[in-house]
């Protein structure tokens, strides 16, 4: 029995949703659209499936190994010999992620989009995770970009647009981290490692939050970087830090850093959190500066950003500016940017209750009404603009009538035939019952 119960379920770290569940879900969905769209963005849509070689082509990081490969057509079995790895079989791929495929799509429709574009992806993606709670191998992400905007203007709309999201989803107590990866490399420079190790230091460096201090500080001793850039690095790690954090300041940024670090992305990102708490106009900061977030994606070339929630131990979103990515598609670079939302870590944390409507009706009808009565009926209150569905009465009626209210429900009216053959209805609201 047990055998037969699994050949039904989906595979792996893939779900399947309830009616219930996926409306809420389209209700969390309808609202994150709706404010990106407030804030001028326009949807738009690409292939699930990209070229292989585009999606191996050291744009994704680690997320190119866990990239589902669709195998080529037509293959003998002397092919299949032939091929020296699993990726020599595949032509095409599931998309790991939406910027590759973004990448790709203003690349081949630049002429046909404006100077500046904001672009709106709202899709699911695909990854061979192991699955674990809160990781599974197809989930949906929520993406913004704006690419041909090379200045700062381009990461505060960005951020004003997140962060007037996750309001709108009455999800509090988020902050926004900041950081640049100018500043990272400024900083690993200063405390003396080659700029040709920084890549390889950062990925010791973005564990900080799970080692600590000492613990990134011996990870690196045991990799064999040179002692005298981790000894700067563990006398600054382990220097005393302010009782508060501080304002999103220049001064406030400069203090958190070794001396003579990078300037210019210093002032990018205070006019970046003075520009985005000012368009919030809301008591509470926001944006905070972490001069050790490093966002693990080779690809960012400036201002990153990942959204922390209280109740989590894993973020929410992130994204940063990519400016080298389209170039590779189209031969010179253009400058982009994006913040992606998780949304299957996101939906959890959301409370919209049921869709807020008067007009979600169900006409519980008798055995013996007649059906062309009841079809009329239904169009007759669809054009009023009601949702209706049409539920045959059960033996067991206050079953059926608390599935209806789960399902957000509002009232429901009884069917029945009278002598000429016309329908007479009763109607109830649940909250009157």
């Amino acid at each position: 029995m047990d055998s037969m119960a699994s050949t039904v379920n989906p595979p792996r770290g893939m779900r399947d949703f309830l009616p219930a569940e996926k409306a809420r879900r389209e209700r969390v969905l309808g609202v994150i659209r709706g404010s990106y769209r407030a804030h001028g963005f326009d949807e738009i849509e690409t292939p699930v499936m990209e070229d292989s070689s585009r999606l191996h082509a050291g744009l994704g990081g680690d997320n190119e190994k866990l990239a589902f490969a669709v195998m080529k057509r037509g293959l003998t079995a002397d092919k299949l010999q032939a091929a020296s790895e699993a990726l020599d079989l595949a032509d095409l791929g599931l998309r790991f992620d939406l910027t590759v495929p973004l990448a790709r799509f203003y690349a081949t429709h630049r002429a046909e989009l404006p100077k500046v574009f904001r672009a709106i992806q709202i899709a699911p993606v695909w990854r061979a995770e192991r699955p674990q709670k809160g990781r599974y191998r197809q989930f949906v992400q929520c993406d913004i970009d704006i690419m041909g905007e090379a200045g700062p203007s381009a990461e505060i709309e960005l951020l004003t647009a997140t962060a007037a999201t996750l309001d709108a989803l009455g999800i509090e107590g988020c902050t926004i981290r900041v950081n640049d990866r100018r500043l990272l490399s400024s900083v690993l420079t200063i405390l003396g490692f080659p700029n040709k190790e920084h890549e390889a230091v950062l990925i010791t460096v973005d564990k900080l939050d799970k080692l600590g201090a000492d613990g990134v500080v011996a990870e690196l001793r045991e990799r064999a970087f040179p002692n005298a850039p981790v000894a700067a690095l563990a006398e600054f790690l382990n220097r005393p830090q302010p009782e508060t954090t501080p304002e999103f300041t220049v001064d406030a940024i400069r203090a958190a850093l070794p001396d003579g670090v990078n300037e210019a992305a210093i002032s990018d990102l205070a006019a970046i959190g003075h520009a985005v708490e000012a368009g919030r106009g809301t008591s509470g900061s926001l944006i905070e500066f972490d001069p050790w977030l490093v966002r693990g994606m080779g690809y960012y070339t400036g201002a990153i950003f990942e959204v922390a929630h209280p109740s989590l131990g894993y973020s929410l979103g992130g994204g940063g500016r990519y400016d080298g990515m389209i170039g590779r598609f189209l031969g010179s670079d253009v400058p982009a940017v994006g913040f992606s939302l998780g949304f299957e870590r996101l939906v959890d944390l959301v409370e919209l209750g049921h869709a807020a409507h008067d007009d979600q009706l169900a006409l519980i009808y008798d055995a013996d009404v007649d059906p062309t009565v009841l079809v009329r009926l239904q169009a007759e209150l669809i054009r009023d603009g009601n949702r209706v569905r049409l539920e045959a009465r059960p033996r067991k009626l206050p079953q059926l009538l608390d599935q209806l209210r789960d399902a957000g429900f509002t009232s429901f009216a009884t069917v029945r035939a009278d002598v000429d053959g016309v329908a007479s209805l009763d109607f109830k609201v649940f909250d009157q019952q």
